[in-house]
């Protein structure tokens, strides 16, 4: 067993980080589905909790995460994905990385300019 998907119901986390940066650019979820399919084809893919269907990085933008490496938690049930983001951004708000909010004086205050204009590219 590489990872143990029982502990939590089926779903582990699964962060990506910069391959070459180091920055952490989001935190998702992975069914073993999900997991099988990015370690086969070298592209991220998680599973959406909120469509309950895996979700393809990119499948809609184009913002595609080429895994380079997989490193799996000493509890097996946390992935780290070492990604080369492909166009720029991981958020689906535009920014480099989903963690582009801090905390100042009990507010959230952005603290990166975005790399893409999520109307433009979402047309749901």
């Amino acid at each position: 067993m590489l990872v143990d998907f029982d502990k939590a119901g089926g779903l582990i986390p699964a962060i990506a980080q910069d391959v070459a940066t180091g920055e952490v650019l989001m935190l998702a979820w992975m069914n073993r589905e999900a997991f099988e399919e990015t370690l086969r084809t070298g592209r991220a893919c998680y599973f959406s909790r909120s469509r309950n269907k895996l979700w393809r990085k990119g499948e809609e933008s184009g913002h595609v995460q080429e895994v380079q490496e997989v490193l799996v938690d000493c509890d097996n049930d946390t992935v780290l994905l070492k990604v080369r983001q492909i166009g720029g951004a991981a958020c689906h708000t535009g920014h480099r990385s989903c963690f582009h909010r801090r905390i100042e004086n009990g507010q959230l205050h952005v603290v990166a300019q975005r790399v893409f204009d999520p109307a433009a590219v979402y047309k749901k």
